[in-house]
């Protein structure tokens, strides 16, 4: 009896330090920068971009570009965004401020801008590349999404697309059930 407690207290002290390495040799995903949605991103310098994607109907139609920049510097960033072959467009980025990009309405301390696009060319399930320039930081192409309005939260993006209460409505509200006819 007394020869299987130290067997016993072995293969436990083995099985725990087997259990525990998983962490000492894979590094834990949560703790990285990561897009935790459609878009794609990247960081220039002090400027951080966010889930850019494209929301269009379809090849060389209009589309708009939409995402987010951060500026985590104390001085304001001018951020230049190219999609494809467009007319580039400038964002002014606050210092340690944010600016979304083709949102409706922000919330109190961010502020909001449009970058149209008058034919996208690429098909929604497809990529187009979204060239970032800085000032300081110089210029990175990143290849983002290009997405149609299929998906509720994207349907109110596409060009003159009229916001419906499904299309606004936040995920994480339940949602009513649908309920037919009682059969006995």
């Amino acid at each position: 009896m007394t020869r299987l407690r130290p067997r016993t207290a072995g293969l436990a002290v083995a099985a725990a330090l087997a259990l525990t390495g998983c962490s000492a040799t894979n590094p834990i995903t949560t703790m990285g920068e990561y897009e935790a949605s459609d878009g794609a991103g990247t960081t220039l310098g002090d400027v951080r971009v966010l889930n850019m994607l494209v929301v269009t109907e379809s090849l060389d139609a209009p589309g708009v570009l939409t995402g987010a920049l951060s500026n985590r510097s104390k001085q304001d960033e001018e951020v230049t965004l190219t999609v494809g072959d467009s007319e580039p467009v400038t964002v002014d980025v606050p210092a340690l401020g944010s600016v979304l990009i083709g949102a409706d309405s922000a919330p109190a301390g961010y502020t909001t801008t449009d970058v149209p696009i008058a034919a996208v060319a690429a098909r929604p399930g497809g990529m187009t590349t979204l060239t970032i320039a800085t000032g300081a930081n110089g210029t990175v192409d990143l290849q983002i999404p290009v997405l149609d309005g299929t998906l509720p939260e994207y349907a109110a993006l596409l060009p003159g697309a009229t916001p419906t209460p499904e299309s606004t409505q936040d995920a994480s509200e339940p949602q009513p059930e649908e309920i037919g006819p009682i059969e006995d």
